[in-house]
């Protein structure tokens, strides 16, 4: 492993840092993500550069129990297992991206060509009032977090500036929720929530 990087350049060892650290950052990498300004989907060099180098960023977070996972399918590649070191999930994220799941699988089969999935922030606390998960309308500052956490994670990407979210405001929903959450968890969570009260500032 440490023969495979030292052959490297320098400059392609400096990318194979990045690409350790990224993975380490946000656990996920995307292929394509969107572009707000381009307004269109753009290829992510970094997920390339991580696909190069695959089999030696898998052999450094295999010592620490680490296995890293290429979906080709989804365009995905991200850290799994138990040693993986996420944030501590609020109650308002857990639901977020239960909604989140739940609106990209049903705009995925109802067109089964399309990889786009774009939800508005008012449908997502619908669809979470239609499982009474959502006891209260959760302050903006509350919203905000939870979405800059979520776009950090490579699970969103906003629309609109975060300061000025509101119901319509719409966000692009990354398939990495099909890694989040399979269609187990999904049931699971809404049974576990369903006859709960929403706490304020409660961790899963």
């Amino acid at each position: 492993m440490i023969g495979y990087y030292e052959e490297l350049s320098p400059e392609e060892q400096s990318r194979v840092t990045e690409s350790v650290l990224q993975l380490t950052r946000q656990t996920f990498v995307l292929e394509r993500r969107y572009d707000r300004k381009a307004k269109r989907y753009q290829l992510n060099r970094e997920y390339y550069q991580c696909s190069k180098h695959l089999e030696f960023i898998r052999a450094y977070f295999a010592v620490m129990e680490i296995e890293v996972v290429e979906n080709s399918q989804i365009g995905v590649i991200y850290l799994r297992g138990e040693q993986v070191v996420g944030e501590k999930l609020s109650k308002l994220a857990t639901f977020y991206i239960l909604a989140l799941k739940l609106i990209y699988d049903e705009q995925m089969s109802a067109a089964s060509t399309s990889v786009n999935a774009v939800a508005s922030l008012g449908e997502i606390h619908e669809k979470l009032g239609t499982y009474r998960l959502l006891k209260k309308q959760p302050s903006v500052t509350e919203i905000r977090r939870t979405l800059a956490l979520l776009k950090r994670y490579q699970l969103i990407e906003p629309l609109d500036v975060l300061e000025e979210m509101d119901g319509q405001s719409r966000l692009v929903i990354y398939p990495t929720v099909n890694v989040v959450l399979m269609g187990d968890d999904v049931r699971a969570l809404v049974e576990s929530y369903g006859e709960e009260d929403e706490g304020d500032g409660e961790e899963v």
